[in-house]
């Protein structure tokens, strides 16, 4: 099982870049499956990205495709979320969480979800 520590969250501008980074505790964090998602006050968490054990494998929802990149470090046992030319939609409390079941854009299928870090984007 993992623990997961989400930070890096603030309020930015409009245009403006933001690295979230989620660090791991607890055994084999190389062999997760590992997704960020984000909660929009009053709105249920949704998908944003996910990455593979190794990172070779990537996937984005559209609406951040081409702005966020996520990335890994196995050494250090931390997922990351570069966040680009960011909108006021992306506002939200954003989580990390480790792949538990099937779907690997279901928040459902995800577990040892950390406490969050808040982005907030002014226009």
């Amino acid at each position: 099982q993992l623990q997961l520590v989400e930070s890096g969250g603030g309020l930015v501008q409009a245009g403006d870049s933001l690295r979230l980074s989620c660090a791991a505790s607890g055994r084999a964090f190389d062999t997760y499956t590992m997704g960020w998602f984000r909660q929009p006050a009053g709105k249920e968490r949704e998908f944003v990205a996910y990455i593979s054990p190794s990172g070779e494998m990537t996937h984005y929802v559209g609406s951040v495709k081409g702005r966020f990149t996520i990335s890994r470090d196995n050494t250090r046992d931390t997922v990351y979320l570069q966040m680009n030319r960011v909108k006021p939609e992306d506002t939200a409390v954003y989580y990390c969480g480790a792949h538990l079941g099937l779907d690997m854009t279901d928040a459902a299928d995800y577990g040892s979800w950390g406490q969050g870090t808040q982005v907030a984007v002014s226009s």
